[in-house]
């Protein structure tokens, strides 16, 4: 079976019937089984456009508006894992896009605030995750880049574009304990994970990755 046959395969199973078989596709990757649970629960083709839905549970990151993306099902479920989130966490959630990833944490989190650089995506994220009754996501426009001091601590904070640096900023608003990954890099890019210890921060780069840069300022 050639890399996809199988994701066209399911085109006529219910959408929950889906996501569950996307989550089983990406077990052997994924330490966590709350991350499996979150990510059988959520429909992929939710956050897509209705000419990608035949594509939504195929390994690879879609087109949407603004000239994004919705990232790959197996580089989503490694960050949901490497954050690590607990019921009743609070969530940052970095470059809304689509809306599938705070969708994701939603399900993990207590409270997931979303920023997103784009008012176009950001609206588009708000009423599907309305309509979808995801009532534990907050949905702002801002400069992702500096984070959300007003809300400042978070247990997690989640960024989905590619940083030079990790910013600073946003290791300032974790609480003791709470965890960052970003993207980091230009040409060549990793998964880092940024962690607050009662001794300082730790860093550990990760999986190779490719992302959007991480822009600053708001559109």
């Amino acid at each position: 079976m050639e890399p996809g046959d199988q994701d066209r395969e399911s085109a006529g199973q219910d959408p929950l019937a889906r996501a569950i078989a996307l989550a089983e596709r990406l077990r052997p990757a994924v330490g966590r089984e709350r991350t499996l649970d979150a990510i059988a629960s959520v429909p992929r083709e939710w956050f897509v456009r209705a000419r990608e839905r035949k594509r939504a549970y195929e390994n690879v990151a879609l087109p949407i508006s603004c000239g994004q993306t919705i990232s790959q099902p197996l580089v989503v479920a490694r960050m949901l894992d490497l954050l690590a989130v607990e019921p009743g966490d609070r969530v940052l959630d970095v470059g809304t896009g689509s809306g599938y990833h705070a969708a994701l944490l939603a399900k993990l989190a207590g409270h997931v605030w979303s920023i997103e650089r784009h008012p176009e995506l950001t609206e588009l994220a708000r009423r599907t995750l309305a309509e979808r009754g995801f009532a534990n996501v907050t949905c702002l426009v801002g400069d992702g880049s500096l984070g959300l001091p007003d809300e400042a601590p978070f247990d997690a904070i989640n960024v989905a574009a590619a940083g030079v640096l990790v910013p600073e900023a946003l290791v300032d608003q974790l609480s003791p304990g709470g965890r960052l990954v970003v993207p980091v890099g230009g040409d060549y890019q990793h998964l880092t994970l940024t962690t607050r210890t009662d001794h300082g921060v730790t860093r550990v780069t990760l999986d190779p990755v490719r992302f959007v840069p991480l822009v600053h300022g708001r559109e």
